[in-house]
């Protein structure tokens, strides 16, 4: 019997469409048809804080300020916190432009990582009955917050989160960022129909004071502050919900080094929190879909990312020297032929089909989520860049990561 790497690849492939297929089931679903058709109409209209922790962020504070006070609520039920955490460039001078403003405090403190920050603002936010949080690099749609406040429509909700895309990308690591954000609006969507979120992205996502009151404030956790804060949630019994139509647009990373040093915090974040702080929620029964779906397969993608980038690069290699073998043993020459094409031909195994099959669950997930958040920008580019660099660059990241929680390297915020 001849080993071929393929039967390796198999399980990691089909497990992958396995959850897919789960995912779409999920999304056809009845709750989840629902919630899509569900307006923004308010009944009740709670006090609302929105904290803006900033560390040199002078180009872009001003247009995140600027979305927030152009939101349709109204104003006397909103107010914003805007924290200056030690920044060395000209963020407090930016800040303070807006200090006389009827619904703006602004405060300046010591350089103490963004959790301080956030904290900060929780303890000015007293009158607030939600309290959400954006990051001094992103900007939202006027009806975002309209969108958000209607979703927290049971007490059990602890947390909402908003549908994220990247603000008017530009190069190709942005536009490949826009896709890949595309892709989690859908799943973020799903998730939450199901209660398997197991993060709330600093961008835009609210919180009951409640919550605060009675899991406690924000911690380090691994410069991942918000997702362990989620994971706090989820192991309290609560839920995390989502507004799919409250659109918040940030600006992505623009170069390799900066995508990369962004991703490795996600990653070994997610990673040192789930494997450590809080690996009781692993198979956890309590919380079903998130303890013995969601979080066991997020470590898994973690692993076959991994995996099938090493056997691309095998195969890959194993082809060149192939190749090369071949044109030392067979005398070279320049005369071509053209062979007419034939399907017959094509790789047409098992290992291309549910590749295949995962390629094109991936790019319907995409659309769905620019179409239901109705997000501008052009997908179809977007999603040609995604495909040629995904699958090359992911892996860096993930080997990264990987590596840093292995040996306990420290991970930078920037």
């Amino acid at each position: 019997m001849v080993w071929s790497p393929d039967v390796y690849i198999y399980p990691f492939l089909f497990l992958a469409l396995y959850f897919e297929s789960f995912l779409l089931v999920t999304f056809l679903s009845k709750p989840a048809r629902m919630r899509r058709l569900k307006t923004a109409e308010l009944s009740v209209v709670p006090n609302v804080a929105i904290i803006v922790p900033c560390w040199n962020e002078e180009t872009t504070i001003a247009g995140t300020v600027e979305s927030l006070l152009a939101l349709e609520y109204p104003k006397e039920k909103l107010s914003l916190i805007l924290i200056n955490d030690g920044s060395t460039d000209g963020t407090p001078a930016v800040i303070d432009r807006f200090a006389e403003h009827p619904q703006i405090t602004t405060i300046h403190k010591e350089n103490g990582g963004k959790f301080t920050a956030m904290n900060i603002g929780i303890e000015h936010a007293k009158d607030a009955e939600l309290i959400g949080f954006l990051d001094a690099d992103s900007f939202v749609a006027p009806d975002s917050l309209r969108e958000i406040v209607a979703a927290f429509d049971a007490p059990d909700i602890a947390a909402v989160t908003a549908s994220m895309s990247i603000h008017k990308p530009i190069t190709l690591f942005q536009r490949m960022q826009y896709a890949e954000y595309s892709l989690s609006i859908t799943l973020r969507h799903v998730f939450a129909s199901i209660n398997g979120l197991y993060v709330a992205p600093g961008p835009f996502s609210f919180y009951r004071r409640s919550v605060f009151t009675e899991i406690g404030l924000f911690k380090h956790a691994y410069l991942a502050e918000d997702m362990e804060m989620s994971m706090r949630v989820q192991r309290a019994g609560l839920r995390i919900g989502n507004a799919i139509r409250a659109r918040v647009y940030t600006k992505g990373p623009s170069t390799f080094p900066k995508l990369l040093t962004q991703r490795v915090r996600w990653t070994t974040g997610f990673l040192r929190n789930a494997l450590f702080d809080y690996r009781d929620l692993l198979g956890n029964k309590k919380n079903k879909v998130l303890g013995m779906l969601v979080l066991p397969f997020a470590l898994y993608a973690v692993v076959g990312g991994i995996s099938l980038f090493v056997y691309g690069l095998y195969q890959t290699i194993t082809h060149g020297l192939h190749t090369i073998s071949m044109a030392q043993t067979v005398p070279f020459s320049f005369l071509f032929s053209w062979h007419p094409f034939n399907w017959f031909y094509l790789p047409f195994t098992i290992t291309t089909l549910l590749g295949a099959a995962l390629m094109l669950n991936v790019f319907v997930w995409m659309m769905l989520g620019k179409y239901l958040s109705k997000t501008p920008g052009k997908l179809v580019l977007n999603i040609a860049i995604f495909i040629v660099l995904y699958g090359i660059v992911a892996p860096v990241w993930l080997i990264r990561s990987v590596s840093d929680v292995a040996l306990g390297t420290r991970t930078p915020w920037r």
